[in-house]
């Protein structure tokens, strides 16, 4: 069985660079944010959001790229995965926001897990 330590030295990257996609996109395509996450009648919110994703994912790419992953950048990455699934998981099972976002509940839980075992596995 293929040892998982290489994925698990990528989860800067992976998180890094889905942030910085899944950040910039509302400030780059209203248009095609919305059709796939639906309309938003306060779509400034979801520009802020992405501007703030952004700048996690950038951070923590900068840091990886310097090999400099602190504890205080694992925590950052930990804490706002896990901060956003909960914020998805919360707001579809009051029905707020689209069903589409458990999926982006599932990517953040899976990101938050692999930094966790990453941090285990010393």
């Amino acid at each position: 069985m293929p040892s998982a330590r290489p994925l698990l030295a990528r989860v800067p990257i992976l998180q890094g660079t889905y942030f910085l996609v899944t950040g910039m996109w509302p400030l780059l395509s209203r248009r095609s944010f919305e059709r796939v996450t639906g309309p938003k009648a306060d779509f400034w919110l979801a520009q802020t959001v992405g501007v703030l994703v952004t700048g996690i994912g950038t951070v923590i790419l900068v840091a990886e790229r310097r090999r400099r992953i602190t504890p205080e950048i694992q925590l950052l990455a930990v804490a706002s995965a896990t901060g956003l699934a909960l914020v998805d998981v919360a707001f579809v099972a009051r029905n707020r926001i689209s069903k589409v976002y458990v999926l982006d509940a599932l990517a953040e839980a899976a990101l938050a897990a692999g930094w966790l075992a990453r941090r285990s596995q010393g």
